[in-house]
């Protein structure tokens, strides 16, 4: 009688339900912890551009007029791109308060991203 080598199309069926099984518990993590990780990179790059705004400020006395300018100032390399929305373009760019009187158009930015984050807070307000 001669052996037959392979596997029989039930044992196909349950290591493709396992290997589904175990896909399906890993994706959210997975997608949950990139999003966790585009907040962060967010977080990191808003800190960065506010603290270089205040260094363009204590240097030339005024704010600058564009993140652009804070860039071709070397403040910064390059404008970041928002993590959120894949654009440089989205940024906001906010001006001084009245009550400061300062000159300048950029004393703070925020993203233009919608929606909130994880904690519930809007993405325009961080």
């Amino acid at each position: 009688m001669k052996q037959s080598r392979g596997f029989t199309l039930i044992e196909l069926i349950v290591v493709m339900a396992i290997v589904a099984l175990l896909a399906s518990i890993a994706a959210p993590r997975y997608f949950a912890s990139l999003h966790k990780s585009k907040e962060t990179a967010l977080l990191q790059s808003l800190t960065t551009m506010r603290d270089a705004i205040d260094q363009y400020a204590a240097d030339k006395g005024r704010y600058p007029d564009s993140l652009q300018e804070l860039a071709a100032a070397r403040y910064i390399r390059d404008v970041p791109e928002d993590p959120l929305t894949a654009s440089r373009e989205t940024w906001v760019e906010l001006p001084p308060p009245t009550e400061m009187q300062a000159s300048g158009k950029v004393w703070d930015v925020r993203s233009g991203a919608a929606g909130r984050s994880a904690d519930g807070r809007l993405y325009a307000d961080w």
